[in-house]
């Protein structure tokens, strides 16, 4: 893959593009954020790996503007902030995985693999449209459209409707959530799943007047599409 590594700890970087050009990725390792963000958007990248505290730019506001660009290449983030709220904050700007400080490299090279098994399947699956009643789904464009309207859904939204779609009829619970679109284990302090899903209700159902993902109260969600 090719990786774009935002880190100004000149050990931690160094060691991490090493061990990642050892994997067999090509990595360009930048330690201002202004500079990664001016060569995330003028070049392609199958992943980001962000640290959080950069100068010029913080790997946080770095992926809100790559978000707000319309962009979804998957992006790691790394920081020393380990606590439940600063994670759900970067997933909540759209991170795909997030990695604490200090890592083992292995751990970190498990998380890049994965990311990139995702990133390719969805780039060369022979399905690429998703149809659920009148809700239809484009995984290679990332695109949602209802009623032949198109829906603004963010990254994360996008994927928690995908596994919704995906499990058509069944209850989905928090922790399988959890782990389908943040690959979360467990967390009974945060809120992350109950905000996302407003916010899709919001998008999804409100301007349409109807319902298709439903509560079961101690059980979790269901999808169910109008035909």
């Amino acid at each position: 893959m090719k990786i774009l590594l935002l880190e100004d700890d000149l050990e931690i970087g160094a060691w991490v593009r090493d061990g990642l050009r050892r994997s067999g990725h090509v990595v360009d390792w930048l330690q201002d954020g202004r500079e990664a963000l001016i060569a995330a958007t003028s070049s392609d990248y199958d992943l980001l790996i962000l640290d959080r505290m950069t100068p010029g730019l913080d790997g946080l506001s770095l992926l809100r503007a790559i978000r707000a660009a319309k962009n979804n290449v998957p992006v790691l983030l790394l920081t020393a902030l380990g606590d439940v709220d600063d994670r759900v904050e970067g997933l909540h700007a759209g991170a795909d995985d997030y990695l604490p400080k200090p890592f083992a490299f292995t751990e970190l090279d498990a998380r890049v693999a994965a990311l990139g098994r995702r990133h390719v399947d969805l780039s060369n699956a022979d399905e690429t449209t998703l149809v659920a009643g009148d809700i239809r789904l484009d995984l290679l464009k990332q695109r949602c459209v209802r009623q032949g309207k198109l829906v603004d859904l963010n990254p994360k939204e996008f994927r928690l409707l995908e596994a919704f779609v995906r499990s058509n009829g069944r209850v989905l619970t928090r922790t399988m959530l959890l782990e389908k679109v943040w690959d979360m284990n467990f967390d009974p302090t945060t809120s992350i799943v109950e905000t996302h899903v407003s916010r899709l209700r919001a998008k999804i159902e409100r301007p349409f007047g109807d319902t298709v993902i439903r509560t079961r109260r101690g059980a979790g969600y269901v999808f169910e599409p109008v035909s």
